[in-house]
């Protein structure tokens, strides 16, 4: 398996994670709970994720596996930016207005890597 590979298998992943998070931040919302530790442990999870990803797509670029479409990058760096953008905009709340917050912003964040996976080759 080629590191191409595993970049487009991890971006995979981290789309799946962040729908997924999506799902359960919007179901936490609709059952009137806020973020719990739980939540704020499969955000660190998912950042890291996404992060890996990044910094494997740029080893990648460096190296000369360059993607199809530059947009590519740049789907991928606001994707990254998704979970610290929505921290820093809800200021660590825990309350249940942050948990729609995330819910939704997850679901964007899962939309833009969608988008990365159809511009990279």
């Amino acid at each position: 398996m080629s590191l191409g590979d595993v970049h487009g298998r991890l971006g995979n992943a981290a789309m799946y994670f962040m729908a997924l998070l999506a799902i359960w931040g919007l179901f936490r919302f609709f059952r009137k709970q806020g973020v719990d530790s739980n939540y704020w442990g499969a955000l660190v999870i998912g950042e890291i994720l996404i992060v890996l990803q990044g910094l494997l797509g740029g080893y990648l670029w460096i190296i000369g596996a360059r993607p199809a479409r530059s947009i590519h990058i740049l789907y991928g760096i606001v994707a990254a930016l998704v979970i610290p953008g929505v921290y820093a905009y809800t200021k660590g709340d825990e309350q249940r207005r942050a948990m729609l917050i995330y819910g939704v912003s997850l679901l964007i964040g899962a939309l833009l890597i969608v988008r990365a996976i159809t511009t990279a080759g």
